[in-house]
Formats: C-alpha cells, structure tokens, sequence
C-alpha cells in the first residue's frame, strides 16, 4: 500500500502522440480510480494549468494522489507533485514533491538548470540543498507525462520495441524502459476503447514479482491517455481505471 500512489504517479508519465502538434491543452483532467485487489483504495489525479516562470508563459502540471475509505484509515496516503515545464520543447524548469505515505512524508523542491545539466535539489524538512548532475533532456516524473505524449516514434513501434527515457526522480537519473506489445480493445465504463499495451520494465523486489509485472494500456487516439494499469506486486495485485476526464484537446473515442 505505501507505494500505491506513486506507482500510478509514475506509470501514467508514459504517454504518446505521433501528431507534431501538442496531444494535451491548458485544462486537461484526469481521475483515476485505484484497486487494491477487491479494494477502492484511493485516487489519483493529473491536472495542466498555465503558469509563468521568469516571465516566460509555463505549463503547471499538477498530480495528487489520496487513499480514501477502509484505506485511508489503515495506511494514510496524501502525496503532491507539480511540474512546470517548457510549453514548446517539454524541458522541466521546476518541479515539486509533497509526500506522507503512513507518516513517512517529504517535502522537496527542484530547480532545473538545462543549459549546464544541473538540478537544485530544496529539501524544506531536512533543510538542506544540493547540486546534482543531470543528462541532456531528462524530465521529471511529471513532465514526463506530456513530454512523451508528443514523442515522433510511436509509429514506427512494433511488438517487441522499446523506448527510454532519462527521468529525474528520488535524487538520481533512472532509465525507465517501456516495451511495446500491441494493440488491443478492452472494456471500460466509457465503453470499448481501442489501446496501444506496453509493459514498464520495473525493478524486482519489495514491491513487484517481476520486471514485466506491470501492464499499461493506453487510448489509441491524438489523445494517448493512460486508461487502465494492471500490476501484479510483491503482495497482492494493483488495478486503476481512467473514472473521469475533461478538457481533452481531441475526441475521445469509445466503441458503445
């Protein structure tokens, strides 16, 4: 249960577009609903805004994560992430982490330099700070989000493909691989929807069985929303379901 949210945080940041033009606008909405095995453990929500940084006009991506019933009173979790992020090229400027998972809580904040590869890590709880050496293009667990959605490749991905990108997360570079397995219709309370599937390549131990544990569905439309996330874990199964959306840039398209 502790790493609930945070998986749903970090499997929806892989999304994809092949349009040049942006798949996401200032408004967009998502809810997801997560099961814990037969249990409605919580919510997650992902929200774009516009915000500016140095007077420059910013996307202001904000991602919360609750438990919520039965869950909330056995293992409290209410976590916070915001991303602000270049509205052209994707590069994050800033970022924020806000956590208690069952009383372990942070309280960050990162500050992007991309020009010279560095981040400024604030820790507000332990009061301290720090300088870290990035790669070219890395994001943060959020910006992620949008910045895949616009990625070129998608089309040319056949089963068996992977693609990686370099994200800024938890004071270190990791390599989040999502292999690409096909297309398939599933059903959902919008109706059936036509999905591309990946499976996240995910390190084993505590939490997952297996490094292909987690299973990925995402619309296959100008939109690419992460619409289901299955993952078998160490103890018990993971669920989560897109329960409501608004603002989409494009036509969400269900089969009735």
């Amino acid at each position: 249960m502790k790493k609930l949210i945070l998986i749903i945080l970090i499997l929806t940041t892989f999304a994809f577009d092949s349009q040049k033009e942006d798949a996401f606008g200032t408004g967009e909405f998502f809810k997801f609903r997560i099961h814990y095995g037969i249990v409605n453990a919580g919510y997650a929500t992902l929200e774009i805004k516009d915000a500016t940084i140095n007077n420059k006009k910013v996307h202001h991506a904000v991602g919360k994560g609750y438990t919520t019933g039965m869950s909330k009173f056995f293992f409290k979790v209410e976590d916070l992430y915001e991303s602000y992020f270049d509205k052209e090229t994707g590069s994050p400027y800033r970022y924020i982490r806000k956590i208690d998972e069952g009383g372990y809580t942070k309280n960050q904040e990162g500050i992007f330099n991309q020009a010279e590869n560095r981040v400024l890590v604030k820790d507000y709880k332990r009061k301290s700070e720090k300088t870290i050496i990035t790669t070219d293009n890395v994001q943060d667990i959020i910006s992620s989000f949008y910045y895949l959605r616009n990625h070129p490749n998608i089309d040319k991905l056949k089963s068996g493909d992977a693609i990686t990108i370099d994200m800024f997360f938890d004071d270190e570079i990791t390599k989040f691989k999502l292999k690409y397995i096909g297309r398939q219709d599933i059903t959902t309370k919008f109706g059936t929807v036509s999905t591309m599937v990946f499976k996240p390549l995910v390190q084993t131990g505590r939490v997952f069985k297996e490094k292909e544990s987690v299973t990925l569905w995402i619309t296959d439309d100008n939109n690419k929303v992460p619409i289901r996330i299955k993952a078998d874990l160490a103890v018990g199964s993971l669920k989560a379901d897109l329960d409501e959306y608004k603002g989409l840039k494009n036509p969400f398209k269900a089969k009735k």
